[in-house]
């Protein structure tokens, strides 16, 4: 995936959070991580995540001041999740009506941070929180997706994660979101719906990401390590690496061929409106 090297990037959608940020290079977490990933990996429910009584308090973060260009964007990992975000949503507001898409922030964070949704830690993985509306996430969730989840990584599995979790940010402004609070699971259940039509819209940006005038192209290469994400986070390869079995009954998210399916049904059409998983 490479940025047009003339794209002026909007380094405001992004906040940076706590200490040593640096180059955003964080490392991994452990087995805790893999276990929590099957209750909040990417999810668009809004949990209570832990630390803490009464109404979270409010962190303010510093925008990526120094993610100017493409040019940073091809150079630098966190500029290149500047990048990536400000596609996702140039793509979003023109789907949209004048002025009714709101964007939302995506915070990067190390350690720990308060959110709308309570305290999230390095344990829990990228996640909406709708509650204020925005994306959390440790970067060391990318390293943990490739040794303990088994992808194959790279930076458009990277923009999957990211456009999955906009996807949610969209069904928050459409009121879809709230169809997946109602406690059910199972591969029939509205919460997997949620996830899935997330997943398609994930491929419909990437199907108009050049068109947003900051991608410089997509390879066949590119789109095959987003599916190998999908596939990797698929609440079937969750639970047989994390209980040794699987338990449709519990799912919450979509089994790795569902995933991967309606990823590749958004991309290949281009068009929201082919994303409807609850006619599925």
């Amino acid at each position: 995936m490479r940025f047009r090297k003339g794209a002026r990037l909007d380094p405001s959608q992004v906040q940076r959070r706590g200490r040593g940020m640096g180059g955003l290079a964080v490392g991994g977490g452990g087995i805790g991580l893999l276990v929590l990933v099957v209750l909040s990996l990417i999810t668009g429910t809004p949990v209570d995540l832990g630390t803490g009584s009464g109404a979270p308090s409010v962190q303010e973060g510093e925008p990526l001041s120094e993610c100017q260009t493409g040019e940073d964007a091809n150079e630098q990992r966190d500029c290149r999740i500047v990048g990536t975000v400000n596609s996702i949503q140039a793509y979003w507001d023109g789907q949209f009506g004048e002025g009714e898409y709101r964007e939302a922030d995506t915070v990067v964070f190390e350690g720990s941070t308060q959110t709308g949704c309570g305290g999230a830690t390095s344990q829990v993985g990228p996640f909406y929180c709708p509650r204020d509306a925005q994306i959390y996430l440790d970067l060391g969730f990318f390293q943990t997706l490739e040794s303990q989840l088994g992808a194959r990584g790279g930076p458009f599995a990277e923009a999957y994660v990211l456009a999955h979790e906009y996807g949610h940010h969209v069904q928050n402004l459409t009121g879809v979101l709230g169809r997946a609070r109602s406690g059910d699971t199972g591969p029939g259940s509205d919460a997997v719906a949620v996830e899935l039509q997330a997943d398609c819209y994930a491929g419909v940006w990437a199907n108009n990401a050049v068109d947003t005038g900051f991608i410089a192209e997509l390879t066949d290469d590119d789109i095959a390590r987003g599916l190998d994400a999908a596939a990797a986070v698929g609440d079937d390869r969750i639970q047989e690496r994390t209980q040794g079995q699987v338990n449709p009954e519990t799912w919450t998210h979509g089994s790795a061929e569902e995933r991967q399916r309606w990823f590749t049904t958004g991309y290949q059409s281009g068009d929201p409106g082919v994303c409807d998983t609850f006619s599925r």
